[in-house]
């Protein structure tokens, strides 16, 4: 019975040698003849070690996990299209994507993608298809020359095809996120490998097992395709890889690129721990989205700090000797800092936008903005502004406030949709330098100071 073996999301991974040892070591323990090693987008980037190899790094990990399958993530054009064909190129696996396009409207790397493949496993034909998000050029700065076909045509046509080309079961590598109920609604596949959202899942939607694995390489999922001859249908083991063999040449391997990278200076000490779990960064107010709030409108002399949560990685909490690596780690992103001007009213819209309710992204709960210079009273339950206070004052819808925040808030439209380009005004330095610098000055608190107030019947009470 043929099997799969699906990871995604697995971005930051690189930045620890051993732990990505591990991941791998999982992996290898998993496979044999009988199964495809598949990742569905987000494996070459972000990270630290990412950003100084331009995604290479991940070439010396689908070796060691012997990688059959990938599709194409958001970030795995952090570096631009040409850096990702010269990933593409000098990969082991076959790259499926059916919906991405080049900057002339062709497909992809055409040499080295392709849109759908079928391949032979245990006795029985798989066929696999790939699909990215859409919204990929807004998410992404970096893939704004690419476009990307409607993703439910694209993967329907192609399992009509393989469906015609008389496969036993139909895969779809998929980095749609949320979009994959909808995907399971109108195409006709077994299993749905999915990403994007790093939260797990694992179940069935309309008669589809849709499973997403969760980030950066903790959990890998073992699929068991069945035998549709019989009537059994997928089912899908979850396996852990912190205990797992450690794969010691792709652990050298790495630390060899770390250290080579020579971003061990320290820049400051935190006496308590800064947490950027998913729970904490998400949140609400939290000690990490202020320092970096802080750093941004201080680089600035800005008005206000932004800083979307979205942006700020999972990892280890920041304890102790903090160094330059570290963080990188915070904000993996090329990206510089910029000053948009925004009059008070749009300046009220945006701190609207920091509820997850407002914003084209993530969980119903979660808290999408961390602020710097301001004092902010939010009515959870009426989903709106109680309060806004900028120096001290009350925000004056007329007047005008300089806001200073990542590159990417002004190019998207999926998170604070109020900021466009046309609000620019200056630009400063690359996110994990302004980070850097602001440390050596002033340190890393591991406190916050009420700043954001979110609190049910808000408008009730004042």
């Amino acid at each position: 019975m043929p099997r799969l073996l699906h990871y995604s999301d697995i971005e930051n991974v690189y930045d620890d040698p051993v732990r990505a040892g591990r991941f791998a070591g999982c992996v290898r323990a998993l496979d044999g003849p009988d199964a495809l090693v598949c990742g569905t987008g987000d494996t070459t980037s972000p990270g630290v070690l990412a950003l100084v190899e331009r995604g290479r790094q991940s070439l010396d990990l689908f070796d060691a996990v012997d990688a059959d399958f990938d599709t194409f993530g958001n970030h795995d054009f952090d570096y631009g299209p040409d850096a990702t064909r010269g990933v593409v190129a000098d990969s082991p696996q076959t790259w499926v994507s059916a919906n991405v396009r080049d900057e002339d409207g062709g497909p992809f790397a055409p040499d080295h993608v392709v849109p759908h493949a079928v391949r032979e496993v245990d006795g029985a034909r798989v066929g696999l298809v790939g699909v990215t998000d859409p919204a990929t050029p807004s998410l992404n700065p970096m893939a704004a020359t690419l476009t990307f076909a409607d993703p439910y045509e694209a993967a329907a046509d192609a399992v009509d095809r393989l469906r015609a080309a008389g496969v036993d079961h139909v895969v779809v590598l998929s980095h749609l996120g949320g979009g994959d109920d909808e995907l399971a609604r109108r195409v006709e596949a077994d299993v749905i490998l999915g990403g994007h959202v790093h939260s797990e899942r694992h179940e069935y939607v309309h008669d589809t097992l849709v499973l997403r694995p969760g980030a950066n390489g903790h959990v890998v999922f073992e699929v068991a395709l069945g035998d549709p001859q019989s009537g059994d249908g997928p089912t899908a083991t979850r396996h852990e890889t912190a205990d797992a063999p450690v794969h010691e040449d792709l652990t050298e391997a790495l630390r060899g690129r770390v250290e080579a990278a020579e971003l061990d200076e320290v820049v400051a000490v935190a006496d308590a721990p800064l947490d950027r779990s998913e729970e904490t960064v998400f949140g609400g107010e939290c000690a990490v989205g202020n320092f970096v709030a802080d750093a941004y409108r201080w680089s600035m002399d800005a008005d206000v700090g932004l800083q979307n949560s979205g942006g700020i990685r999972n990892g280890p909490p920041l304890h102790g000797e903090v160094t330059v690596a570290d963080l990188v780690s915070v904000i993996p992103f090329e990206e510089h800092v910029v000053v948009a001007e925004l009059t008070g009213a749009e300046l009220l819209a945006v701190l609207g936008e920091c509820a997850a309710a407002t914003v084209d992204f993530g969980e119903s709960h979660w808290w999408q903005g961390h602020l710097s210079g301001v004092e902010l009273v939010w009515d959870d339950d009426a989903r709106e502004v109680v309060s806004a206070r900028v120096g001290g004052d009350s925000v004056d819808p007329d007047a005008t406030y300089t806001v200073a925040t990542s590159d990417y808030v002004l190019h998207t439209d999926h998170e604070f949709p109020t900021i466009e380009a046309r609000h620019r005004a200056a630009e400063g330095d690359i996110q994990y330098e302004v980070l850097a610098a602001y440390a050596r000055d002033f340190g890393v608190e591991s406190g916050t100071d009420g700043r954001i107030e979110r609190r049910p019947g808000a408008a009730a009470d004042d």
